[in-house]
């Protein structure tokens, strides 16, 4: 009978280990809780005209950083900045409370409605002038400021531009490195396989350079067309930058606004610019 006895409870012991293991095995595992950054993925994107309903972020676009030529005209003045005018521009912005954002901020805050910071700007650099990495770099810096840099691909390592080193080191430390095409021809003339080269090739060289997505794209001299919106969505751009023209209502993420601040203007001029371009 205690033999019995001790078969039985054991039997009973092995059942209920097996159910309880049984158990075990048939609870689902808790997925992990989404962030607010995979909600802003996963969200509906915003139609044209929602976008177009959101307030205007200021993006500022510079070119050279120094002095302007003796003889140049006022138009080729306007793309001149001197060192000693950034650096005081960089530190009003600041001192106004001014946060920079970058593209994919931008992106969000358009397409989800994702936040950001009371007083953003964004700072856009063309064409790969290499004192925008020895001068404006460096003053950026001093106050915590962000960069978006578009790169002409055809001018890498080459005298008087950036180093695809340098690049490297701005995509390093939280700046953004972008396309602008090969060789800075307008968009406009297109056709066959100029998208491939200016369109793709650079964005997978841009893509080689910092090991990162690059998604999104200024236009030579600003100019641009509906034509080429559907290249630019193949090509995988998520948004395109033109200069001082109105936004178009039908394809807003590819006419976002920047506004030029030319070498003549005041900072004080350049903060009442601004506020008139965007609305604010």
């Amino acid at each position: 009978m205690k033999t019995s006895g001790i078969i039985l409870i054991t039997g009973l012991l092995f059942i209920t280990a097996c159910s309880q293991n049984e158990t075990k095995k048939e609870t689902p595992k808790s997925e992990p809780a989404k962030t607010a950054v995979d909600s802003l993925q996963i969200s509906e994107v915003a139609d044209a005209a929602t976008i177009m309903s959101r307030k205007q972020v200021p993006v500022l676009c510079y070119h050279h950083i120094r002095e302007a030529k003796p003889g140049q005209s006022e138009t080729m003045k306007s793309y001149s900045v001197s060192p000693e005018s950034f650096a005081e521009q960089m530190k009003a912005l600041k001192d106004s409370g001014y946060e920079t954002i970058l593209p994919g901020d931008l992106y969000n805050y358009l397409t989800h409605g994702g936040k950001l910071p009371a007083k953003p700007v964004m700072l856009t650099f063309d064409d790969t002038d290499e004192e925008q990495f020895s001068i404006g770099y460096p003053e950026m810096k001093k106050y915590g400021f962000k960069g978006v840099f578009f790169i002409m691909t055809i001018s890498l390592n080459r005298p008087r531009y950036m180093t695809t080193e340098q690049l490297k080191e701005l995509s390093d430390n939280g700046n953004a490195v972008e396309a602008h095409t090969w060789d800075h021809h307008m968009v406009t003339k297109y056709a066959g396989k100029d998208f491939d080269i200016q369109f793709v090739k650079p964005k997978n060289k841009v893509e080689g350079i910092t090991g990162k997505p690059a998604e999104y794209f200024a236009y030579p001299f600003g100019i641009w067309n509906l034509a080429v919106v559907p290249e630019l969505k193949k090509a995988g751009y998520k948004m395109a930058f033109i200069l001082s023209s109105k936004r178009d209502s039908t394809e807003p993420l590819y006419t976002i606004r920047r506004m030029i601040v030319p070498g003549q203007w005041s900072t004080p001029g350049m903060f009442r610019a601004m506020k008139q371009t965007f609305h604010l």
